[in-house]
């Protein structure tokens, strides 16, 4: 069975998520607020983050998966739970089940990263593998909760997560009373409706800010037809928000209570994540990054001071290096360029003088002389090259031109 009936047009209130607190207490972390100089500065105002990257399991999941499955009757959790996750929400239901002494199934897809899915099986979750992508994993998941009666634990469909979610907003106004705006990245929408549910019912005149990668936005297309409507093939680097179609209960909350859903670019979350990195010395995934990003592409459209939620921090090692060289190109700090010169002793090292000349720093080369495309005394050189910013590698490209050189790609 899939747990109790769940009423799609249920509300969510300030009660809930202070009794949702309350849950919480001594389980999930007051995770801190921490000031960005640097946003600050842009945006000419305060900017605070929201370190949910900091909560136990590295997000904001446990809050409502552990809400959930506490509220659950005794002859429910005897039956145990499962959920279906490619990662946060995986981790979130494991520990939570195993504080609260339930057995729990996660199903996880075969591609899943695999500090997540070793993370979730160390919670105490039995991991089961199963489909390529999050929705056949879903499946799977709720013929296991038909066929054996567990409780399927939804990752943002249910009130009782919605209210978990909301104590980061209560979380807020506390930290920062003086707070006008909220930023906070949008997939199903369990996140930004708790939120919103929290700060709208105390503070009305703070404004609430979702975002989403604009590869993966259901929001904007279901608020305009006033009804969840799934977008296919949703694509993005953020996993975490990468949600094809927004939940019936977030939803009606979103909707009522959300400013606004704006979109950024993959260009965008690769410099926020760079950012939070560099300068707040934060690892956060792209999901969590997404405020950062909206923040960065249109800092004059937030009202300070500013909240951004930092949702979490789980990113695979592996795809945190190709995030970093991709933000280190989207903001002018990495170069790789092509370029042919004649094949003559010393060719490659007058070639390397000119580039140290500029101070580019030069990290890899790749020396190709034998090619049915090049002449007779040619030779091609792919480059890979640290810089400075946009102005330094315009500097660079002069530098080669006046130098003779014809960069080819």
């Amino acid at each position: 069975m899939l747990g109790r009936m769940v009423d799609k047009s249920a509300s969510v209130t300030l009660d809930d998520v202070r009794n949702a607190q309350k849950t919480l207490s001594g389980v999930a972390r007051v995770t801190a607020l921490e000031g960005s100089r640097h946003l600050s500065a842009l945006v000419g105002a305060p900017v605070h983050f929201k370190c949910e990257n900091l909560q136990r399991t590295g997000s904001f999941k446990l809050r409502g998966a552990y809400v959930r499955i506490a509220g659950l009757s005794e002859e429910e959790r005897a039956a145990g739970v499962v959920a279906a996750s490619a990662g946060n929400h995986a981790q979130g239901v494991a520990l939570a089940a195993a504080l609260l002494g339930v057995r729990a199934t996660v199903f996880m897809p075969v591609g899943a990263p695999l500090p997540k899915v070793a993370a979730t099986r160390d919670y105490g979750a039995e991991v089961r593998l199963h489909g390529q992508v999050v929705d056949e994993t879903l499946r799977a998941a709720q013929e296991y909760a038909s066929g054996t009666g567990a409780v399927f634990i939804h990752p943002f469909d249910h009130p009782d997560v919605v209210a978990g979610q909301g104590t980061v907003g209560l979380e807020i106004l506390e930290q920062c009373p003086e707070v006008r705006t909220v930023v906070v990245g949008v997939g199903g929408g369990g996140l930004a409706a708790g939120i919103a549910v929290a700060v709208k019912a105390l503070r009305p005149d703070v404004r609430v800010v979702g975002v989403q990668a604009a590869g993966a936005a259901a929001y904007p297309p279901s608020l305009a037809a006033g009804r969840p409507v799934a977008v296919e093939a949703p694509a993005t680097m953020a996993d975490g928000i990468r949600v094809g179609r927004p939940g019936d209960v977030p939803f009606r909350i979103v909707r009522e209570l959300v400013d606004e859903v704006r979109t950024v670019s993959e260009d965008a979350l690769s410099r926020a994540l760079l950012l939070c990195l560099e300068r707040a010395k934060l690892v956060v995934e792209p999901a969590g990054a997404s405020p950062v990003a909206a923040l960065l592409s249109e800092p004059a459209a937030f009202e300070g001071p500013v909240v951004a939620v930092l949702s979490g921090g789980n990113v695979d090692p592996l795809l945190m290096q190709r995030i970093l060289t991709h933000g280190m190109a989207a903001a002018g700090r990495y170069l790789s360029l092509r370029l042919r010169l004649t094949d003559s002793p010393g060719a490659l090292a007058l070639l390397l003088g000119v580039l140290s000349e500029v101070d580019a720093n030069v990290l890899d080369v790749s020396h190709v002389r034998t090619d049915p495309r090049l002449g007779l005394t040619e030779a091609e050189v792919e480059l890979h090259l640290e810089t400075k910013g946009p102005e330094h590698c315009a500097r660079v490209a002069q530098a080669l031109s006046e130098a003779g050189y014809t960069v080819i790609g």
